[in-house]
């Protein structure tokens, strides 16, 4: 195993491991509480929108923990951040178990969402700090791999237990294997220190936040978020109407996303992170758009497209955050990636209102039943492709306006 830490007493690998395990903690969380919501709606007698707010708490806690702990993660170190996710991942995990009440469920995801953004505060800057050039590009693409690759695996671990008649709430134990292998790889490791002086500094985060290219950035960041989860969250209900699985749509794109992700190091070393990100746009603009159009067998076709597209939008952005404003340090990476969080939050009921006003247009035009359901979902879907088509123009002018940059520095230091 090759060593790639910054100092002697930084083992860098072992806390990119513990990293790992942390996100898997994240995906498991997702798939697998997602997966039991509906059951505990019956058993609890919850209405939707009790169901729908324990689920905003897993979505609430990820950006503010995010934020909160870019804020003090030069101040108390990523260490200390992580014993708080522990903290909060088994507690609210204990929580989801064993509560049988309304308010707890609501706790218990709150707790685990704040565990999910402490692991995205912590671990982002410090495998930022522990790598240097196109290595570093390549181990936060293989860190952001776990997220779809722990969502397929633990929706497969999921579904193998429903299968053996381990329901519900039994199944939330699974939870804790991660999390109890990534405090064990966590303990007693040095954390690596920021690699510029102004980045350790929350003064210095500010002043490299302010900046043009920065709050360019924050804008391209809202774009893609909302490229990958939003037609995530609906094209499952959207295809089921149209002849193709939709739990085999969704385990696709998580599966090639996570293995893209895995060889993200190698794209970004050929094509640089904004050649990525613009080919990016380009195939997630195809993806969805065949969403829209296509049914059947090519909808498989349009998903193998569209999770191409979007498997290194959200590690890439962070990584270009890294290297491009690199005076923002790990509070600039934890405000882009709490915006991604928060777009998605914020336009997930414009689309539902786009479904809703798509839907009564194909009413009027005489279309019923699941045909109904499949026309109004693709002209929303069809809606959709305007985000990564407005990120194909933005994405280009980064692409050259860095290119100048660069070329610039060139000539000075000559």
């Amino acid at each position: 195993m090759e060593s790639s830490s910054t100092t002697p007493t930084v083992n860098a690998n072992r806390l990119f491991y513990a990293s790992c395990f942390a996100l898997i903690t994240t995906a498991f969380s997702f798939a697998i509480a997602a997966g039991i919501l509906d059951q505990l709606k019956t058993e609890l007698e919850l209405s939707a929108s009790q169901a729908g707010l324990i689920t905003s708490m897993w979505f609430a806690g990820f950006p503010i923990a995010m934020v909160i702990g870019g804020l003090i993660y030069h101040k108390v170190g990523g260490k200390a951040i992580m014993q708080f996710a522990f903290f909060a991942h088994t507690i609210g995990i204990i929580l989801l178990i064993f509560s049988g009440s309304y308010m707890g469920l609501l706790i218990a995801n709150l707790l685990i969402g704040l565990g999910n953004g402490c692991t995205e505060a912590a671990c982002n800057p410090m495998i930022a700090d522990a790598y240097k050039g196109n290595k570093m590009s390549k181990m936060l693409n293989r860190f952001h791999m776990w997220f779809p690759g722990g969502i397929a695996v633990g929706s497969l671990l999921s579904g193998f237990m429903t299968n053996l008649d381990i329901t519900g709430q039994s199944q939330v134990w699974l939870l804790l294997i991660p999390a109890i292998i990534y405090a064990f790889l966590f303990y007693g490791q040095t954390w690596p220190k920021a690699k510029i002086e102004e980045a350790a500094t929350i003064s210095g985060n500010l002043k490299g936040m302010f900046t043009p290219l920065f709050l360019f950035i924050a804008v391209c960041m809202a774009l893609t978020a909302i490229s990958e989860f939003g037609p995530n969250q609906w094209v499952g209900l959207i295809l089921s109407k149209s002849g193709a699985e939709p739990t085999l749509i969704l385990a696709l794109t998580a599966g090639l996303m996570a293995i893209a992700r895995y060889f993200g190091g190698n794209m970004v070393a050929k094509f640089d992170q904004t050649g990525v990100l613009l080919g990016s746009a380009i195939l997630a603009t195809i993806g969805i758009y065949l969403f829209s159009t296509q049914t059947g067998t090519m909808a498989y076709v349009a998903a193998v497209i569209f999770a191409l597209g979007i498997a290194y939008f959200w590690p890439n952005m962070i990584g270009l955050t890294a290297t491009k404003t690199p005076k923002t340090g790990a509070l600039g990476m934890s405000i882009i990636g709490a915006i991604g969080m928060f777009s998605t939050s914020i336009f997930q009921p414009i689309i539902g209102g786009w479904i809703d006003a798509d839907r009564a247009a194909a009413e009027a035009q005489g279309f019923t039943g699941d045909e109904l359901e499949l026309v109004s979902g693709q002209e929303t879907l069809g809606t959709m492709v305007l985000f990564p088509a407005i990120l194909i123009v933005l994405f280009t002018i980064l692409y050259f306006w860095l290119k100048n940059r660069k070329s610039e520095v060139e000539v000075a230091v000559a």
